[in-house]
């Protein structure tokens, strides 16, 4: 191991001699639980003086904020999505794929928290596979290529969220403004709530993010099931369709599950790192009941015709802004939690090893502002850019959710128990194959649907880049 260890906000800091008295005094100047951190855009103190610029407390979340937080950060757009899905696949086949996912789903995050735990000072999947690169000499190369293939991915996911407020505001307002002008109204509101450098008051906004889901489907299950009588739909138990259709909806169902990519960072803030169990738990059982009771409700009212994103199902113009308008937070605050993720990264990456990582001044104030301004303005660019919801999703989850969600968390677990896979008896042998089976599900959902992603966008004629028609789905 290289001569570095691991400081109080959980990144890796060079030892370095100290002056006698220095920690005391900084203890005098922060006692534990104090609020330091205080965001940037709040007015906290910044120094041009990196010796005498605050020290920023990162690890700040207690396990139920952090299960907000990442329910917060799931139980997004992913649920918007899965009507449709039931609409291509069907009934009974929807269901299993959406019951399956979970299972997977939770078991990945189970290893990701046990290699987390192994490796503490792994913040992100760049320092997870550089831990693995390290051992044939690739470690500097894993570190770049997954690192900032995390970025991407978090910053695709963030225009998902930043076209999905396009559709929202073009609702609300009949499309009366140029969908254009609404994106970078999106790009002007999301990095301002970006500004702060913890998770700390992202987790309380969370609260407000799964109030706003939980209400505005219920809003839709409700409004659907009452005006569409169950059966009024034209719906099917399961059905035969084209390859690229029905592997589109199992890539949209595993984007629902894929709160993976910033799992490390989240639980890097954990007061209590041991309690990420109880934050997974809280997750799970919330994300896999809304799923399959919003999923069912609205395909089986709605019928073959339901929209995606699934709020646009109201059959009435009132109930349908209505319900728009509960749902902004979640589809702000979800997408403010990515942005921070590859913000984070990214800063990381420029002040690690040095004072700014952990104390206030105006370069890491300055430089924050203008990598989460980068990150939103990109992210406007790819919303505009490829403006079809199911089909972005899609292409997002073929590329990084495959890897991030399942392919790396079982490659993990083979790394760790290499040379033990089959000889621990029958629980070491079921975990070797669920392992297996995870890599293998990460490899056909990125094969198969970056081809059906492709192609599904290549084909997509109902709405053009660029343009200020609306791209709601009504």
């Amino acid at each position: 191991m290289s001569n570095r260890t691991t400081i109080e906000d959980g990144y890796i800091a060079p030892v370095v001699p100290r002056p006698a008295g220095i920690e005391e005094n900084e203890k005098s100047k922060k006692e534990p639980g104090s609020d330091v951190d205080v965001d940037a855009a709040s007015g906290s103190s910044v120094s041009s003086d990196p010796a005498e610029a605050p020290i920023i407390d990162y690890k700040t979340l207690t396990w139920w904020q952090g299960g907000i937080v990442l329910i917060a950060e799931t139980v997004s757009l992913g649920i918007l999505s899965l009507p449709s899905v039931l609409a291509t696949v069907g009934l009974v086949p929807g269901i299993i794929l959406i019951l399956f996912m979970s299972v997977m789903s939770t078991y990945s995050c189970v290893v990701l928290g046990e290699f987390r735990k192994a490796y503490p000072h792994v913040q992100n999947f760049g320092d997870a596979v550089e831990v693995i690169g390290k051992s044939i000499g690739m470690g500097r190369v894993f570190q770049e290529v997954f690192g900032w293939a995390q970025v991407i991915f978090q910053v695709l996911v963030a225009g998902s969220h930043l076209l999905t407020w396009t559709i929202c505001l073009n609702t609300l307002t009949n499309s009366s403004t140029c969908t254009i002008v609404w994106a970078v109204v999106g790009l002007g509101v999301f990095w301002v709530l970006n500004l702060p450098r913890t998770l700390k008051y992202t987790s309380w906004m969370s609260i407000a993010s799964c109030l706003s889901i939980v209400v505005a489907t219920l809003m839709t299950v409700g409004d659907v099931a009452t005006n569409r009588p169950i059966g009024s739909g034209s719906i099917e138990i399961a059905r035969q369709i084209p390859f690229t259709s029905a592997f589109l909806a199992v890539t949209n169902i595993a984007v629902a599950f894929s709160s993976h990519s910033c799992f490390f960072s989240v639980i890097g803030e954990f007061k209590e790192p041991d309690d990420w169990p109880k934050a997974l738990a809280l997750l799970q059982i919330v994300d896999t009941t809304l799923y399959i009771i919003a999923a069912v409700v609205i395909y089986v009212s709605v019928g073959e015709d339901v929209p995606s994103p699934a709020l646009s199902a109201s059959g009435s113009a009132i109930m349908r802004k209505a319900i728009w308008g509960v749902a902004i937070p979640t589809i702000v605050i979800a997408g403010v939690i990515y942005g921070h993720v590859a913000a984070r990264y990214i800063f990381v990456r420029l002040f690690r090893d040095t004072k700014h990582m952990v104390r206030r001044t105006k370069l890491s104030t300055l430089t924050w502002f203008a990598i989460t301004f980068a990150i939103w303005l990109v992210s406007m660019i790819i919303a505009e850019s490829i403006p079809v919801f199911n089909s972005l999703l899609g292409l997002v989850s073929a590329l990084f959710v495959s890897w991030f969600s399942y392919g790396l968390p079982g490659i993990f677990w083979l790394w760790m128990h290499q040379g033990k896979w089959l000889n621990q008896g029958p629980k070491q042998t079921a975990r070797f194959v669920a392992n297996v089976c995870l890599v293998l599900v990460g490899v056909l959902i990125c094969v198969l649907g970056l081809w059906a992603s492709i192609e599904a966008i290549a084909t997509e004629e109902h709405t053009k880049p660029w343009t200020c028609a609306s791209n709601a789905a009504d």
